[in-house]
């Protein structure tokens, strides 16, 4: 599978997506986090594009390839999509700078939360896992 070339794709693609988000703006419950959503898109737009750009020095293994890619792709757009979700519905959760003065349903926080909360230990788990390469290391997380 060519993940050089699907991340390059991905990075233009969520780049795109962090300037549409950035555009409407003004449209969102909160407008601050509608701001970290649009930076978030943005940043991991270019994040994917950096990656993309150096895959062909990455020696992993096909599986552990497959995982990096799966990983880097679900982290990128799921960190854009909660914190999207978290200006749409204008939740506070996990963001008591963006959240200032807005609150929403209880379930919103929750789901919000729950959503940070799983992107950010998926993230971590591979970064621990996978970052020797193929190796079994296990490193502390911070």
């Amino acid at each position: 599978m060519e993940y050089r070339r699907r991340l390059l794709w991905h990075g233009m693609a969520l780049f795109l997506i962090g300037l549409l988000t950035g555009l409407a703006q003004q449209h969102f419950t909160n407008i601050r986090m509608a701001l970290a959503a649009h930076l978030e898109g943005v940043m991991n737009g270019t994040f994917l594009l950096a990656v993309g750009a150096i895959w062909s020095e990455v020696r992993l293994s096909s599986r552990a390839s497959a995982v990096t890619y799966w990983a880097l792709l679900g982290g990128t757009y799921g960190n854009w999509a909660v914190t999207t979700i978290a200006a749409i519905l204008g939740t506070a959760a996990f963001s008591p700078i963006t959240g200032a003065g807005h609150a929403a349903a209880q379930w919103q926080e929750v789901l919000v939360t729950a959503g940070f909360v799983s992107i950010g230990l998926a993230i971590s788990f591979r970064r621990r896992r996978y970052s020797c390469g193929d190796c079994e290391a296990k490193l502390p997380l911070f």
